[in-house]
């Protein structure tokens, strides 16, 4: 399967998820970023260094599919506005407190590796030849996410509600994330591009983090987990909020650099 192989509605149903897919790697490895030289840990400090240039990485594989859609991939990285990403809510500010960005990465991190394992089997090929890469690298991402998720958890009381508000705080823009069982995740299941629409995938999402969740008491946050989708626009699975905050924006696009950028 080409792009030509595509009918319209699935060819933008396809360029939507893998956009949505690049700049939600791309703004998760900007968090990580911020927290190299905060962490509580010199080692944290060099997780968060690895994760981030692994989900740059990750996001640069991804821009590049976009060239077969016609996309002019030099412009997406570097010549959008807050409005035009289409990452998810929970990037849209930098976390404020190392609980913060433990939370995100147990939840925003292990969202997008549920989402790439349904596309594992993708019968659209250039999505599905770098999908074991970037699983791959994820697997550390997801014990490092457990490793601190447990410290939090036993680390006493003021830690303990810090990662516990941090998880309800993050959850419910998580799983509607994954969106609706519409007519468009439909088809990219029909046309085996994915394996499953967002009630699975947030069945999926749940699952995995079972474990960490029971060290913090949280199953109360997803007493509901399918979401209402008023207002939802599932080009870029968002309902609220503009965009990443302008400053990140900025780093993105290495607005302070672009004189040193080569043709």
């Amino acid at each position: 399967m080409t792009t030509t192989d595509l009918t319209p509605d699935l060819r933008a149903a396809v360029r939507d998820l893998i956009l949505v897919l690049a700049d939600s790697k791309r703004l998760l490895g900007m968090r990580y970023a911020g927290w190299i030289l905060g962490a509580p840990e010199l080692e944290a400090g060099i997780a968060c260094a690895s994760m981030a240039q692994d989900e740059w990485g990750h996001a640069r594989l991804l821009y590049s599919l976009l060239k077969d859609f016609d996309d002019d991939v030099d412009a997406l990285e570097h010549g959008r506005e807050s409005a035009d990403y289409r990452s998810m809510e929970a990037l849209d500010a930098a976390p404020a407190t190392w609980a913060d960005l433990v939370a995100l990465n147990a939840l925003a991190d292990t969202a997008l590796t549920v989402q790439f394992e349904a596309l594992r089997q993708s019968g659209y090929p250039p999505l599905r030849q770098r999908v074991e890469k970037l699983l791959e690298e994820e697997r550390f991402h997801e014990a490092h996410a457990a490793a601190w998720f447990r410290r939090l958890a036993n680390g006493g009381p003021a830690a303990r509600q810090a990662i516990h508000d941090a998880v309800r705080a993050m959850v419910p823009s998580i799983l509607e994330w994954f969106g609706p069982d519409s007519r468009r995740a439909r088809g990219l299941v029909s046309a085996s591009v994915a394996d499953a629409t967002g009630s699975t995938l947030r069945a999926r999402f749940i699952e995995r983090l079972v474990p960490v969740l029971r060290a913090i008491d949280a199953a109360e946050a997803f007493a509901n987990i399918e979401p209402e989708f008023d207002g939802f626009d599932e080009g870029r699975r968002r309902s609220r909020g503009e965009g990443p905050d302008a400053a990140t924006i900025e780093q993105v696009r290495g607005d302070r650099n672009r004189a040193f950028l080569l043709d």
